[in-house]
């Protein structure tokens, strides 16, 4: 396949540990797949590459949304305009609202329905320059129903040309039938799930909801230890409402990443940073939810913990579909710099799914993943509201 070559163009690489700005700049990709990225001035002879004159604007590498809920049946809508009117979730579950009724969605859709009820919330993420995305099951809460949503995961990845990240959260709720016995679930999930799930290919990490309202510590570390046996990676829902020690349980499983974070404690953060956990930040859940609990940005910081971001797009505290909207509401909310919040959905993103080494930065033997934007500073990403400058939107060099 003939070298394909972007010039003209201003970087962002991610490389090193800034933006990695470059002025006059180059990519190249042989295939799918990065063979320079930098100074127009240094760069090897290629006479007979596929020219793209990129007239000045910047490529960023793709868009990396490292924590979705994006498949799932029906919306809950309605329960959002009960909520205004005065209702409280306690009184909108005892009226099977709730995760239940997206888990009954769930479960009467098709996985075609599925995928059709998805494709609309994943096409907002590509327009916005997204070219890999996360997503996880957890409204199914059975076993085919689990099955379904990642087979519905996957089959997204064959109709749009993006690459799908899959996890398995069963851990997320306990269904209506195990309702009273969350241990029972769980063994549920550990000896009849699991098994199935891993030899099936369906998920590529395994997640869980450890919260009050979820599953306990010790409930989630059963969950863990299944997934270690069948060799798949642990990220964890953790500190988001209260303290229970969620992020120190994922470091010592050598996590992924512990996402949420609201309520993380300094020892829970060098935990993290010890055992190299990202942490992922969900600013849409933060502003859909109204709390006013802050993650602890400046320690983490200060423990060089890698801070990732994520739209959390799901149909009951963030409908969320806009990467874009994520950067700004880091910035605003959180208090990130452009700098944190451009590497937070790209080279965290990536390393947060386990991806360090093949995407998230304009890097040669990176895959070809680009994002490139009309804009006159990176900031702009950052700053602007409402406002989509993307030019195109590069997949593995096409």
């Amino acid at each position: 396949m003939a070298i394909r070559l972007w010039r003209n163009a201003r970087l962002v690489t991610m490389v090193g540990s800034d933006l990695g700005r470059v002025e006059d700049g180059i990519v190249a990709a042989d295939g799918g797949t990065i063979v320079y990225a930098g100074p127009a001035r240094s760069a090897p002879d290629m006479p007979d590459a596929e020219t793209i004159d990129c007239e000045r604007r910047w490529i960023t590498p793709g868009l990396i949304d490292c924590h979705t809920h994006l498949v799932y049946g029906g919306n809950r809508a309605g329960e959002f305009a009960l909520r205004l009117e005065g209702a409280s979730y306690e009184d909108i579950a005892r009226a099977g609202g709730g995760i239940v009724s997206t888990m009954r969605a769930t479960r009467a859709a098709s996985e075609e329905e599925l995928v059709a009820q998805a494709l609309p919330r994943l096409d907002a993420l590509l327009a916005e320059g997204v070219t890999t995305v996360e997503i996880k099951s957890g409204y199914g809460l059975s076993l085919d129903a689990e099955l379904k949503m990642l087979r519905a995961a996957r089959a997204l990845a064959r109709v749009r040309d993006v690459r799908v990240a899959t996890t398995f959260l069963a851990a997320h709720a306990v269904p209506p039938e195990y309702a009273g016995d969350a241990d029972g679930y769980v063994t549920t999930i550990v000896d009849d799930m699991m098994p199935l799930v891993a030899t099936s290919g369906l998920a590529d990490a395994v997640d869980a909801f450890c919260e009050g309202i979820g599953f306990t510590p010790a409930q989630t570390e059963r969950v863990f230890a299944a997934a270690a046996r069948h060799g798949l990676p642990v990220k964890l829902h953790a500190e988001q409402l209260s303290a229970l020690g969620g992020a120190r349980l994922a470091a010592r499983h050598g996590a992924l990443s512990a996402d949420h974070l609201e309520h993380a404690t300094h020892a829970d953060v060098a935990a993290m940073a010890a055992a190299g956990t990202v942490a992922v930040l969900l600013p849409g859940a933060f502003y859909f939810m109204r709390e006013t609990t802050l993650p602890p940005i400046a320690a983490l910081r200060a423990a060089g913990v890698p801070i990732a971001l994520a739209t959390d797009s799901n149909p009951g505290t963030s409908p969320l579909t806009s990467p874009l909207l994520v950067l700004n509401m880091a910035a605003t909310l959180f208090r990130l710099t452009v700098t944190e919040a451009l590497r937070g959905m790209t080279i965290h993103a990536a390393r947060a799914l386990g991806l360090g080494d093949a995407i998230g930065s304009l890097a040669p033997g990176k895959a070809c993943d680009l994002a490139i934007w009309s804009i006159e500073d990176p900031a702009e990403l950052v700053y602007r509201i409402g406002f989509n400058p993307l030019h195109s939107r590069i997949r593995n060099g096409r």
